[in-house]
């Protein structure tokens, strides 16, 4: 079988991470965004990725060509010259994707959940159809476009964009499993998948939504990140809870990396990740944050709600709170408090910043 996973864009939400690495090599959890999917697709029998490609896709060639080895599969790569939306991008894989008659998956590269491919290749079967959507329940369906279908079947009637009264409160999930004649309805041209192609499909009658059980989020934001960092863990406590850090100091969930080191009488969790080289000094407090590779925090500061770039230091005694995003080798001078603050690469942080801005 085979899978295309949309990682073209800029990945603008997401900076500054996204300024040093395309988001779906930014870690997550441990793992780059886009080998979560990738390893779920290889155990639901995937043996060829097509990644739609465009920013930065010489990085992403290299980590990923690494990858086809060890995973024992096939990573091809189609470049698109400009935006092709979310549509236009099947239409230039067209020929990978047709060499056979069997269906494909198809993924947004934002997203994490427990990926239930074989359970969307069972029901895409079961129906008959040429698509199948994920949809998820979401609280407040205004913010979004929702899937209004039949409960039974799943049968899909029409989409409606942020309704303003209750029609249905599932959502597009961003992972599809198609036909390959589903291609012949896309042209090669900037086409939005979601608005040109879904509503007719559905009229008629060969589109349908399978719900999907457990958690999800779309990780494109630093806000969400977290969130979907927290769902995640709580998705390792119950399904392998030996992955996860315990002791004196390690509070709730904690993901770390075998290689950092941690100092005495720290206080980490819940819901921490400390990734692979990093160090945090004697007396540090953590909790809801992502401390990715090679970062090092000083004695006894305390972050919550906080991301901070590969190789960033922070000093002694800083207290950085509300989503603060600190990029790629950022260093915060000792004694700051830091609320809220998105920084760029590379810059050095000599005083605190109360309110929440973008430090350029």
């Amino acid at each position: 079988m085979k899978a295309l996973i949309l990682v073209g864009g800029y990945g603008t939400r997401l900076r500054p991470l996204t300024l040093s690495v395309p988001k779906p090599l930014v870690e997550f959890c441990n793992k780059p965004i886009l080998l979560h999917q990738v390893e779920a697709l290889v155990k639901a029998g995937v043996r060829h990725v097509i990644l739609a490609v465009s920013y930065m896709s010489d990085l992403l060639e290299r980590e990923m060509k690494a990858q086809e080895q060890r995973l024992g599969i096939k990573i091809s790569l189609s470049h698109e010259e400009e935006p092709l939306g979310t549509a236009g991008p099947l239409a230039l894989a067209r020929e990978l994707l047709t060499d056979n008659e069997e269906p494909f998956f198809v993924l947004n590269s934002d997203v994490i959940c427990d990926f239930p491919f074989q359970d969307m290749l069972k029901f895409h079967k079961n129906h008959g159809k040429e698509g199948t959507i994920v949809v998820t329940k979401v609280e407040e369906p205004s913010k979004y476009g929702v899937v209004v279908y039949e409960g039974e079947s799943g049968r899909i009637h029409r989409f409606v964009e942020k309704p303003q009264v209750f029609v249905s409160n599932k959502i597009n999930a961003g992972m599809y499993i198609f036909s390959p004649s589903m291609l012949r309805r896309i042209q090669l041209r900037p086409t939005s998948i979601e608005k040109e192609i879904f509503p007719v499909m559905a009229e008629e009658g060969h589109l349908y939504a399978m719900e999907l059980q457990g958690f999800w989020m779309d990780i494109g934001q630093p806000k969400d990140f977290l969130t979907g960092m927290c769902m995640y863990l709580q998705s390792v406590r119950q399904q392998a809870p030996e992955r996860l850090r315990t002791g004196p100091g390690f509070l709730g969930n904690v993901l770390v990396d075998p290689t950092a080191v941690i100092g005495e009488n720290c206080t980490i969790g819940p819901n921490v990740t400390i990734g692979a080289g990093v160090v945090l000094e004697d007396g540090v407090r953590i909790k809801r944050c992502t401390v990715l590779k090679g970062a090092h925090i000083r004695s006894h500061s305390w972050l919550e709600s906080c991301i901070v770039g590969w190789s960033s230091s922070v000093g002694q005694w800083v207290r950085m709170e509300n989503v603060t995003v600190l990029g790629e080798d950022v260093i915060v001078s000792d004694e700051l408090y830091i609320n809220g603050a998105n920084v760029l690469p590379h810059k050095s942080i000599t005083d605190s910043v109360p309110e929440p801005r973008i430090i350029m």
